[in-house]
């Protein structure tokens, strides 16, 4: 799978039941991940995403329960409540990954979550 910003609900809904390399990042604040957050992602606040993604491999292991993206990972997606925040943190992360077009929202509209 190539690199790119935006993927729909169902390329993601796929990802998270069939890939083994994806890692999910949820970079809303603790308040809205709170309220529910799509499964498998990890929580990693957009105010700290550059700082997160500079950290060596085992602090990032450690912090957050997975292992840091390499520069080049297939399915990295950030994602927030809407996408702006989603997008942004893409930008970040110099491209490194996918942004999901409609957030969390959509995730929970079309999922019942």
């Amino acid at each position: 799978m190539s690199n790119k910003l935006e993927i729909s609900c169902e390329e993601l809904k796929a990802l998270v039941e069939n890939s083994q390399t994806l890692l999910l990042v949820d970079v809303r604040t603790k308040e809205e991940v709170d309220k529910g957050c799509i499964p498998r992602s990890i929580h990693i606040p957009f105010d700290t995403v550059e700082d997160a993604l500079t950290m060596n491999p085992d602090e990032f292991q450690t912090k957050y329960g997975a292992t840091k993206p390499t520069l080049h990972a297939p399915e990295l997606v950030f994602y927030c409540q809407l996408g702006r925040r989603g997008e942004m943190a893409t930008s970040k992360a110099h491209k490194l990954g996918y942004n999901l077009t409609g957030g969390y929202k959509g995730w929970s509209e079309k999922n019942g979550k």
